[in-house]
């Protein structure tokens, strides 16, 4: 299996706040992703949300759009060249931090506000996964994800 990379990270500073892009974060094991909004509010399950660019492409050809922006999806981090769903039950290594596999990452309501109407059913199938943090790490633009053929613990 060839590694992902990633293109894009983002960091929200407040509940509905919008994201900012970065070059650059650093994750913790019980923190999850420093400096955003929800840095320890989630107990684990969700450190991090991860999307596919892939994916993003097919959500903006189902609104119609030529493209729609990484910060609109509301996730942390954008890959490309990897499946996401082949990291179903295992661990990744990403930059330096190792992670798991947690859960599908679904739209909420906020993808009709922000995407406009039919936003919400554009993004289902297409919304990512969420991760937990095992060891923490700086996460940088250009860094590889690669899956560790080892299952995580049961989710």
């Amino acid at each position: 299996m060839h590694p992902g990379r990633v293109v894009w990270i983002g960091l929200r500073s407040a509940r509905r706040a919008p994201l900012t892009s970065v070059d650059a974060a650093r994750l913790d094991p019980v923190e999850g992703l420093i400096d955003d909004h929800y840095a320890s509010r989630t107990g684990g399950a969700r450190h991090l949300t991860l999307i596919q660019s892939e994916h993003i492409a097919a959500i903006a050809a189902h609104l119609r759009r030529e493209a729609v922006r990484p910060e609109d999806l509301r996730r942390n981090v954008v890959i490309a060249g990897l499946n996401l769903a082949a990291l179903k039950g295992r661990r990744f290594r990403l930059g330096e931090a190792l992670l798991e596999w947690t859960g599908e990452c679904h739209p909420c309501s906020r993808m009709e506000e922000v995407l406009g109407t039919g936003g919400y059913n554009a993004v289902r199938g297409h919304g990512g996964i969420t991760a937990r943090v095992i060891e923490g790490g700086e996460i940088r633009l250009g860094d590889a994800l690669e899956r560790i053929d080892l299952p995580a613990r049961a989710c």
